[in-house]
């Protein structure tokens, strides 16, 4: 997305949660999976805007994904830790699902469907950064986990449940309340955000969101907070309706996150505002910029958000 050097965050997240909810797809692994140092993988990747196939090393791969992922010309450490995730992400969709069925591919260049993915912004940066990492996938208890990301937490990391309604599965390696300071070198947008909606914006989302009509929409209050402070479930006149899933429903660039600093009704308007860009679960990006430009490595990065995980090199 990159819009004022912000990092792509909302597509990722829209896939993410239509993948828990649709959480019955059968497994349609097509290949062997790398081991412990095997080969690199050569995928196919649908290249949604010409509609051929394109097969294309894993690596090179990663680098597409990177350069559109991150702005490319942060510290190449944060770069690094982007392409672990990359990696990391790419593998549990072949395995898990097989890639992406509905075109017997791999990958796909739709944020929808997979990730993002734009070769033309590759530099020597992302170029760096993918070969030092090169073959390296986080793992729990010897499964892939899930990559999560997100553009700002806010300062402080929240748990899948409460970021993102994901229950699927357990998910003990994200490293939930952590605190990284990321506020402190964000961007004013993140800092402090303010949106506007009308009512009637707001009614048609959550009938969409909850299946119940909330009726005319004179108050509006946080019904439940998670750990980290984010709106997990909110009041929208007579219903209740979950945070994250309302943000889908509204725009994720227009309601930038769920950590509400307040919401209320005035002149025929929802009147919100907050902290932080994205669902915050897992790495943030902004504070991974920060330990990167402090010289931490890539690994420590990963390890810093996500727990009692390992980092394996499957492949030279």
């Amino acid at each position: 997305m990159k819009r004022s050097n912000l990092i792509r965050v909302a597509a990722p997240l829209i896939f993410i949660f239509l993948s828990g909810l649709f959480a019955g797809c059968a497994n349609q692994q097509k290949k062997p999976l790398p081991g412990k140092m095997g080969e690199e993988p050569v995928i196919s990747l649908y290249m949604n805007e010409t509609g051929q196939v394109k097969k294309l090393k894993m690596e090179e791969y990663i680098k597409g994904v990177v350069a559109a992922e991150m702005d490319t010309a942060w510290p190449v450490n944060a770069l690094a830790a982007q392409a672990i995730l990359a990696r990391t992400f790419t593998l549990k969709q072949m395995k898990d699902k097989g890639g992406v069925p509905r075109y017997g591919t791999d990958a796909s260049t739709s944020v929808e469907e997979f990730q993002a993915y734009d070769p033309s912004k590759i530099n020597d940066n992302v170029s760096r950064a993918v070969e030092m990492t090169r073959g390296e996938v986080i793992k729990y208890k010897g499964e892939y986990i899930n990559a999560w990301f997100s553009a700002c937490d806010g300062g402080v990391q929240a748990s899948a449940a409460e970021g993102l309604s994901f229950k699927k599965e357990e998910t003990p390696y994200i490293n939930a309340g952590v605190k990284d300071g990321c506020l402190e070198v964000t961007v004013p947008e993140n800092r402090d955000w303010n949106a506007s909606f009308p009512v009637s914006t707001v009614r048609e989302a959550v009938r969409k969101t909850a299946g119940t009509d909330p009726g005319e929409i004179t108050s509006v209050s946080i019904a439940r907070k998670g750990p980290s402070g984010r709106a997990e479930a909110l009041k929208i006149g007579k219903a209740t309706v979950g945070g994250a899933a309302l943000r889908l429903a509204l725009g994720n660039d227009k309601m930038r996150s769920i950590y509400l600093d307040s919401i209320s009704v005035s002149n025929g308007n929802v009147i919100m505002s907050g902290k932080g860009y994205g669902h915050g679960v897992g790495m943030c990006q902004w504070g991974a910029k920060k330990m990167a430009s402090a010289g931490k490595k890539p690994e420590d990065i990963i390890r810093f958000y996500f727990k009692n995980i390992t980092v394996d090199k499957i492949w030279k």
